[in-house]
């Protein structure tokens, strides 16, 4: 574990203001240096195998100019429906780039991974049959996804209960399923299990590994198979909390390593390549939401209404998630008030924190919600009409650039056939004294990036 250290927002107060000016709060923010960075540590740690490489979990953060960072610094992609499929494509991740990993799958999504080449990694031995009506021939490398079941703990600590898990083929079915595939001409074998999320335990993956690479092991001498790769996938946490330690992901690296070279390398795999698939790890900590106070209110507790709300970012709603919260231009002041710092849907649980410390509050302040780099924007909806916001990437050469523009009431409106709509929302917005469709930008995305003050 690495030390428990302070939380500090990407940008200055001066910078912030002066992306709203260009593009209005509340709005997701990504830190390119940051994520360049966290792949290499993530690189350096697994270096030690030869076929090692990370797969974005493009659900944590669908968006295509960050898939391409990743995509240039060697990431895959692991997608898991039609649409994370095309995004991934259209950045030039395909064949082995693109691992496909779903439940209840509809037909039409394996059809687009078996044109795109990718890696089908397997949920359920049904699929086995189901695929064979849609492959003329099967691919070289199949993967299948293990639920080992019962609960699965790291010494006498349970971290989840796999046997309650939705996912994955139990043990019989392993051996049964390779044993189809090698019939259907399949060559080589991917082994993936996801048992654990947003854990701390440095543990965590080295006794996965473990349990994989005995699993692989038996697979090879009960089949013949070639194991080509095992998927230790995502689980990886971070610290929302300040006095939170961070994984030190070298240890990590370190620990399935050691687990590798005690089980696989005397079973004569030594070439087996080792996969991930981290998404929060890699994504989170490089983004935050940035958004204004609009009103303070004093009834039975204090509270600190923004104009973002569980739209923006679900999770403290969804889970009672945390996520720190800094005042701009006071980050270092003393932390005297409470609040409830609140949004604005008609559901009392859309709170960013509750009884939460801060820094006095006046309207127009700005806030750094910090760590939604990952299912953050991606978890967004439109309850009460509300609409998803901008994300904009803070680039290495100190600037702004918009990589996703706010949706607009004519988004919201498209799909629903009402008479007059979305043609005229103008009349509404001149009633509300906003900007008309003709005053926006027609395309946004191409607009300049926007040079930041020191």
């Amino acid at each position: 574990m690495t030390l428990p250290s302070p939380k500090r927002p990407p940008v200055s107060l001066e910078a912030a203001e002066a992306i709203a000016k260009r593009w209005p709060t509340p709005f997701h923010l990504y830190d390119e240096a940051e994520i360049r960075r966290r792949v290499r540590e993530l690189q350096r740690a697994f270096a030690w195998n030869r076929g090692f490489r990370e797969y974005f979990a493009v659900k944590a953060t669908p968006n295509p100019t960050l898939l391409g960072i990743l995509a240039g610094e060697g990431c895959g992609a692991d997608c898991s429906s039609f649409a994370e499929l095309v995004l991934a494509d259209r950045v030039g991740l395909r064949g082995h780039d693109l691992m496909f990993s779903s439940n209840a799958t509809p037909i039409e999504d394996y059809r687009l991974a078996i044109d795109l080449g990718a890696i089908l990694n397997l949920d359920d031995i049904s699929h086995i049959p189901v695929l064979d009506g849609l492959l003329e021939t099967w691919p070289e490398t199949v993967s299948l996804r293990f639920n080992p079941g019962g609960v699965f703990a790291v010494t006498t600590d349970i971290m989840d209960n796999p046997g309650e898990a939705k996912y994955g083929l139990t043990r019989p079915q392993l051996t049964a399923a390779v044993g189809q595939l090698l019939e259907r001409g399949v060559k080589r074998i991917g082994l993936h299990a996801f048992l654990v999320s947003n854990t701390l335990a440095e543990a965590y993956y080295p006794k996965l590994a473990e349990l994989l690479f005995g699993t692989a092991v038996e697979l090879q001498r009960e089949t013949g198979c070639d194991i080509a790769f095992i998927n230790l996938s995502g689980g990886i946490g971070i610290p929302y909390r300040e006095t939170e330690p961070a994984v030190d992901i070298a240890a990590v690296g370190a620990g399935v390593e050691a687990a590798f070279a005690k089980i696989l390398s005397p079973a004569g795999m030594g070439d087996v390549a080792i996969f991930l698939e981290l998404g929060r790890w890699l994504l989170a900590p490089a983004g935050c939401l940035i958004a204004r106070v609009l009103h303070l209110k004093d009834t039975h507790r204090r509270y600190a209404g923004l104009d973002a709300c569980a739209a923006n970012l679900m999770r403290p709603a969804m889970y009672g998630a945390y996520h720190h919260i800094t005042v701009l231009g006071r980050e270092d002041a003393p932390r005297d008030h409470v609040y409830d710092v609140t949004g604005g849907l008609c559901e009392n649980n859309d709170k960013f924190a509750i009884q939460r410390e801060l820094p006095e509050l006046r309207p127009g302040d700005l806030v750094c919600i910090h760590d939604t780099g990952a299912h953050g924007h991606a978890m967004g909806y439109n309850y009460n009409g509300k609409l998803r916001s901008a994300e904009i990437l803070l680039t290495c050469d100190g600037r702004a650039r918009l990589i996703r523009r706010a949706e607009r009431l004519e988004d919201y409106f498209a799909t629903l056939g009402i008479s007059g709509l979305p043609g005229d929302l103008d009349s509404y917005r001149e009633r509300a004294g906003l900007r008309t469709a003709a005053d926006l930008d027609s395309d946004p995305l191409q607009t300049e990036p926007l040079v930041l003050p020191e």
